[in-house]
């Protein structure tokens, strides 16, 4: 079973690796729910984003449960936006709860323990406004998985359970109503907030670079390329010599948050000692206006970033620390089924 602190890292890296090509922007919602102790304690969490920017979330383990603005164009809502979407979220609970038990009883498994649902649902827009894609992937316990395919008509499923729920939403369905959903009212929510958050959505934000020098014990030096405080997350980082690339010999790291709304970056390379001028790191964003070719400079009297680099690493663990835990809409009060109600995520 995943540990709560293991699906915070899964669906943080699932919004981290979405790539953004400028122009193109991606609508996500995440939603989570953990059980223990037979379905007697729980926590959902319901959580929006806008490419790598979070905008609305949910926690139902707070004093006072509601749907909260996480972005300042948020606050612009109505009371009765923050309302209805509270009780959404309230019903949406419920909707979740029934269906992990009903996967549970098809695998005639106990409720004790640790069980969980994710959700997770969106769509993209590309440049001049047309649709880009939706996506919409559910798992049940890390093992059941289900999840729409591109022509977003039909679905892929992993698992006993998940094969059962496909052939129910064939019936209902339920692909249609999700298709129509992403088309439109997901690609008018994302486009509203595309205007309303410009000025921090449409941004760019050009890398702080350097170079670092580490001589080891055996006597090669790692340079390693830096690149800090950029947005959007989409960078590359690569290192030649002599005017050849170095892909495989480059050790890279995942684009992370540094904990104040922009990214960070690095790339290393192991060197002989001695040649590091022949070595050069380059980097293209789209804040840049034109792509960078850096080298690792002999010490000089300057001011380093390396304080920089350990404030944001800082930053970034305080930030992964204040994240709760986890987890994207439309409007409609529900759908009858199966003689119950039914809420829809996607009207």
């Amino acid at each position: 079973m995943l540990s709560p602190q293991t699906l915070l890292l899964l669906l943080l890296a699932k919004v981290a690796s979405t790539k953004h090509q400028q122009g193109l922007h991606t609508m996500l919602f995440f939603q989570t729910l953990l059980t223990w102790d037979g379905f007697v304690e729980y926590q959902y969490t319901y959580l929006g984003y806008v490419d790598d920017t979070l905008f609305m979330g949910y926690n139902s383990r707070t004093d006072k449960p509601r749907m909260k603005p996480h972005a300042p164009w948020m606050h612009q809502e109505t009371p009765q936006f923050w309302e209805y979407e509270t009780q959404r979220a309230l019903n949406l609970t419920k909707q979740l709860t029934e269906e992990l038990k009903a996967v549970l009883h098809i695998y005639n498994q106990s409720k004790t323990g640790y069980h969980t649902v994710q959700m997770i649902h969106g769509c993209t827009v590309l440049p001049g406004g047309y649709f880009g894609g939706g996506y919409y992937e559910v798992i049940y316990d890390g093992r059941d998985y289900i999840a729409l395919n591109e022509d977003l008509s039909t679905w892929t499923a992993v698992g006993m359970a998940a094969k059962i729920i496909r052939y129910q939403w064939k019936i209902l369905g339920t692909a249609e109503l999700v298709k129509t959903y992403l088309e439109n009212s997901c690609m008018y929510d994302l486009q509203k907030h595309l205007e309303n958050g410009k000025e921090i959505l449409l941004r760019t934000d050009p890398p702080l670079t350097d170079v670092t020098h580490k001589v080891s014990t055996d006597g090669n030096t790692t340079l390693r390329c830096w690149a800090l405080n950029f947005y959007p997350a989409e960078i590359t980082l690569t290192w030649q010599t002599d005017g050849n690339n170095l892909t495989q010999d480059m050790e890279v790291i995942e684009t992370r948050p540094s904990g104040n709304g922009t990214f960070q970056k690095w790339a290393a390379v192991v060197v002989p000692p001695g040649e590091e001028q022949r070595y050069t790191c380059h980097v293209h964003h789209e804040g840049l206006p034109e792509p960078l070719t850096l080298r690792w400079e002999p010490p000089q009297p300057s001011v380093s970033i390396m304080p920089i680099v350990a404030g944001l690493a800082v930053g970034a663990v305080l930030t992964g620390a204040v994240v709760t835990f986890l987890i994207r809409k439309r409007r409609n009060k529900g759908k009858e089924r199966a003689g119950s109600e039914f809420v829809s995520l996607w009207e």
